[in-house]
């Protein structure tokens, strides 16, 4: 061989090699796509946390090949709230989103969310069903804001929630009469005037026939389209079961026998609460049948048969979101997407089956507060665990930044669980922080409160104010709560009053009035 030649094969060999290293540092420095599931009204009701009777083998699974946060808690036990603090990394008291109605763009129009501030750093953003409140797309978050399966755009549904479809044509009929007379009353109402009907409903149809169904079927199709482009993408998809009302395919039904669903452990308002404490249950008390409910401190009762009823149409509607989401994580697989994503699943607030003689959510309750959140994320290395650390959602917006390489914004009021992924076990937060607005027209005692939470891990304390609406600032402090989350997991018994508990009390305080920035942990 001559020299010439050797040479030639030399630089060629180089050039190879150049190019293979090249490649590999490309991919290195690719940044992760991200999808990024709300489930409304989702507790912690999968197998993957402990729950026997739930039936959830596609979250089940993610959770095994990523990382499940067992304690996680909600900023605040109702929607809008919840997620106006959760997409903005604020806490309810920054962004003063303080109940269902609040809408945080009206209130903070320079507020950057989650995926206005990834698309600042490359991402294409994509939002489709609830990851606001009802339909609040926010086009200034999305690229692609508010994308809907094609028969629900007609006009007069631009306005109304995907929880609100029936399959029934007499259900269909007398929703449409029923919200022209609300309208007529007021024409801005909840979901457009559509929440009317039966409180479940199990038609024997394919999963696309109801609207969670026919939105993965537009999310495969969307993934598909972002698998070929060069910029990685921010997909929030918000699925809207399992809320009220309980309707998914009867398949999901038929998985369960009712009779052997167990019923709430704590059926009862906790001994020595405050009367203010609870909710009056009108979401529920606006479905068909249910308007003789009243506030869970009356003797009105729900029937054995009906609680069996209403707590097999919530883990129905559990199974078939589980099952849409394992049809789209295997689509993922089949066009190449899922070892480059990160997949992260979470409630945004609990909600109540009967226990507390209630049904919602709309406490400062923990069966309220808690919620699931798992996270699976490219070149994962400690899989299938589970971090017992006290969680917040609002870590998630610093966490996702962290795990796709950007900066991580100095405002930001929660913590990035990343240090968490690889030592589940490490040292964290000593308490998480919660909150809860009682407007006068759903408190037993017709006055106006803000119930400000902490959970340490041993205790649970809550502590009552008066509060001004129209300032947004808490006024006389009323009475406390505290519950010996080791000893009365259920939340059954107030302690707040018992003598042996007042240095406690005390202690608590302190550390409530501290707040958030002294429950940090040490980095």
């Amino acid at each position: 061989m001559t020299k010439k030649i050797y040479l030639q094969l030399w630089l060629m060999l180089l050039g190879v090699v150049s190019l293979a290293n090249s490649q590999q540092q490309e991919s290195k420095n690719e940044k992760p796509n991200i999808l990024f599931i709300s489930i409304d009204d989702l507790r912690p009701t999968l197998g993957a946390y402990g729950d026997t009777a739930a039936i959830t083998p596609n979250l089940d699974a993610l959770a095994s090949q990523g990382m499940t946060f067992m304690d996680t808690y909600a900023q605040v036990a109702v929607c809008a709230p919840s997620r106006a603090s959760l997409m903005t990394g604020l806490r309810p008291d920054a962004t003063r989103v303080w109940h269902l109605g609040d809408k945080f763009r009206d209130i903070n129009p320079e507020a950057v969310t989650m995926p206005q501030y990834f698309a600042k750093h490359g991402y294409h953003t994509v939002n489709m069903g609830k990851i606001y409140h009802n339909y609040m797309p926010d086009s200034i978050s999305w690229d692609e804001p508010d994308l809907r399966p094609s028969r629900y755009l007609k006009k007069e549904w631009l306005k109304r929630d995907g929880e609100t479809f029936y399959i029934s044509e007499a259900v269909n009929k007398s929703q449409v009469i029923k919200r022209d007379s609300l309208l007529k009353l007021r024409p801005e109402r909840y979901a457009d005037g559509w929440n009317t009907g039966p409180a479940w409903e199990a038609a024997d149809v394919h999963d696309t026939m109801y609207y969670d169904g026919a939105q993965t079927k537009l999310a495969k199709q969307t993934l598909t389209r972002l698998s070929k482009s060069k910029a990685p993408f921010f997909f929030g998809l918000g699925y809207f079961r399992p809320h009220l009302p309980f309707t998914a395919p009867k398949k999901y039904w038929d998985l369960y026998d009712r009779d052997k669903i167990p019923t709430a452990i704590n059926p009862e308002i906790p001994k020595g609460a405050p009367l203010h404490t609870m909710n009056s249950m009108y979401e529920l008390r606006h479905y068909d049948g249910f308007g003789y409910i009243g506030h869970p401190t009356s003797p009105n009762r729900i029937s054995k048969d009906t609680i069996l009823s209403l707590k097999h149409g919530y883990y129905a509607c559990v199974s078939y979101v589980d099952s849409l989401i394992g049809d789209l994580i295997a689509h993922m697989k089949t066009i190449g997407i899922y070892e480059n994503t990160i997949i992260i699943v979470f409630g945004d607030h609990g909600w109540k089956l009967g226990e507390h003689n209630s049904w919602g959510k709309m406490t400062n309750y923990n069966i309220d507060l808690k919620v699931p959140m798992i996270i699976r994320y490219p070149n994962q290395q400690v899989k299938g665990t589970k971090s017992y650390a006290i969680t917040e959602l609002i870590d998630m917006f610093p966490s996702l930044c962290e795990l796709s390489g950007i900066p991580v914004p100095e405002y930001m009021q929660g913590t990035s669980f990343v240090p968490l992924l690889d030592k589940p076990d490490l040292p964290w937060k000593k308490a998480a922080f919660s909150q809860f607005h009682r407007r006068p027209k759903v408190s037993a005692d017709g006055k106006r409160y803000m119930g400000y939470s902490m959970n340490t891990g041993k205790y649970h304390y809550i502590e009552w104010y008066e509060w001004d609406d129209k300032k947004g600032s808490r006024g006389e402090y009323k009475t406390s709560e505290l519950y010996d989350s080791e000893d009365d997991a259920y939340e059954t018994i107030n302690l707040a009053k018992e003598e042996k508990f007042a240095t406690i009390v005390k202690e608590l305080s302190v550390q409530l009035l501290e707040g958030w920035e002294q429950a940090k942990p040490a980095r």
